[in-house]
């Protein structure tokens, strides 16, 4: 065995080892949640259905598998994609990016996609891997940093993704969405009808005058 297939199986080997000490992961996202009195607060949970139910606007929700529908995939891919979803985090005008894209799209790896462009996604994105350099993507819990085609090829190798696309003709991945969703806070139920309301305030009857003691208006 030459050196350089020992160095690759070693490579292999490692990148095995730890998917499997990895447990399967959601694709992390940050939700920017504005309250009603425009109070801004970060989280990594989405609200939960009040939103919805008070007419707010709610946006950034997680689908299943890390934010892909696993719903019309092959049971095998379905099974790898639960265990281990992957996640790319992106940037416009970015050459690495859309290389990283490129493999993922021609392997057929369903994945979720999170942009990267205001402020508030770097410093999201800083929170998340330590760093603002892109492409950046997640296998489980594994972080990828930077783009290496041999890298993430032998990483998928490892999850169990298949080397060519198994994705039906059906299939339609899910447009790429802001790192840092917005999402508007539910906002304050109503009163109930059975709470009694406060009496209504009596108007002040008008202030007598020295020269008109009798109050009357003319």
């Amino acid at each position: 065995m030459t050196a350089f297939r020992r160095a690759a199986t070693a490579a292999a080997l490692a990148c095995t080892t730890a998917l499997a000490l990895l447990p399967a992961a959601q694709a992390q996202q940050v939700f920017r949640i504005v309250g009603p009195d425009g109070k801004v607060t970060f989280s990594d949970r989405a609200p939960d259905n009040t939103a919805a139910a008070s007419g707010n606007q709610v946006t950034g929700t997680l689908r299943s598998a890390g934010g892909v529908d696993t719903n019309a995939l092959p049971y095998a891919l379905r099974q790898v994609v639960s265990r281990y979803p992957v996640t790319l985090y992106s940037a416009s005008d970015c050459s690495p990016c859309a290389s990283a894209r490129a493999l993922l799209m021609q392997r057929g790896v369903p994945f979720a996609e999170r942009t990267v462009n205001t402020n508030e996604d770097i410093e999201a994105l800083k929170r998340l891997s330590g760093e603002t350099g892109l492409p950046f993507a997640t296998i489980g819990t594994q972080q990828l940093k930077g783009f290496s085609d041999v890298e993430w090829s032998q990483y998928l190798d490892a999850a169990g993704y298949p080397a060519q696309s198994q994705l039906p003709a059906s299939y339609r991945r899910a447009p790429a969405t802001p790192l840092v969703a917005q999402v508007a806070k539910p906002a304050a139920a109503p009163a109930s009808v059975h709470e009694a309301a406060p009496p209504a305030a009596r108007p002040a009857a008008p202030a007598r005058s020295t020269t008109n003691p009798a109050g009357i208006i003319f």
